[in-house]
């Protein structure tokens, strides 16, 4: 059987590493994703509920954190395989001097577009569980069943479109904020394993391996996505739709720029501490499934 690190990785190994590393890294480290998600309320900290609760609508991310994460690695595995292949049956057609002489550059751009689409697959599921979880995070309802309700009353008023454009506002900015966040995780993710092992010889990566590397390339993608983040939380948390250009000129110039580094520090560390958890858990449970030790 391929190894995870090097061939391509079957769909049910994808599925079940998948499920089980989102839910690992969600439910361990949700109490930093509440801290972060206040730090961005416009309403402030201490009004969103500062250290008190920091369980609050965790309900909605148990119920979303598998399925989001499996989709996430099916596709990712999916659509890396395939350009894998194309790439190396359109070498195989040139000469000697031209196959593999893109490798350097083709593979992160490879690892780049799997997972974007990737991300935009698991946005299906993370988008809604996130409107619910950040709602009752900011304290504007005692749990995400009360959140969830409340979107679902309006249907009288606002119709099943309505309810259904609330349970996905701020997908736009979901997508403009996770695909650039992958864009440089993963390729800096795979890039370290593959450096890894051409150092030491070998095929397959460890799961301690995979969780430090994983940790890095999440710490510094989430650094340069912050702004994209401040933005995400308050067009989730705000009372009425509003258009991401239209806010990001709102906290522009009520805020002013620091507005869009709020919760910089919890963001980062949350993020390295949870690519530690998620790609080690991940590499892990393939290494387990696939009978690598």
């Amino acid at each position: 059987m391929a190894s995870p690190s090097s061939g391509p990785t079957p769909f049910t190994p994808a599925l079940l590493a998948g499920a089980l590393a989102g839910t690992t890294v969600d439910l361990s480290l949700y109490p930093i994703d509440t801290l972060k998600t206040r730090l961005q309320s416009s309403a402030g900290f201490y009004p969103s509920g500062g250290f008190r609760g920091v369980y609050a609508g965790v309900g909605s991310a148990i119920v979303g954190s598998a399925p989001g994460a499996a989709f996430f690695f099916v596709t990712y595995e999916e659509v890396k395989s395939r350009l894998r292949s194309f790439r190396e049956d359109e070498m195989g057609k040139g000469s000697t001097s031209e196959r593999g002489g893109g490798k350097g550059w083709i593979e992160p751009v490879e690892h780049m577009i799997a997972a974007s689409v990737g991300e935009v697959a698991a946005c299906a599921v993370r988008v809604p569980t996130e409107v619910v979880k950040q709602r009752a995070q900011a304290a504007q309802y005692p749990s995400s069943m009360a959140a969830l309700r409340f979107i679902l009353a309006q249907r009288g008023d606002i119709g099943t479109l309505g309810v259904w454009r609330e349970m996905y506002r701020g997908w736009s900015i979901t997508v403009l904020r996770e695909v650039p966040f992958t864009a440089i995780q993963f390729p800096l993710w795979e890039g370290m394993k593959a450096w890894r092992r051409r150092l030491h010889g070998r095929s397959q990566t460890s799961a301690t391996e995979s969780g430090i590397f994983g940790s890095i390339a999440g710490a510094v993608a989430a650094g340069l996505t912050t702004p994209l983040d401040v933005l995400k939380t308050r067009m989730m948390l705000a009372k009425k739709r509003q258009a991401a250009m239209s806010l990001f000129v709102q906290v522009w110039r009520e805020s002013g720029p620091k507005a869009f580094i709020a919760g910089l520090g919890p963001r980062v560390l949350w993020i390295s501490a949870g690519g530690a958890v998620f790609l080690g858990t991940y590499q892990w449970a393939l290494n387990e499934i696939n009978g690598i030790t």
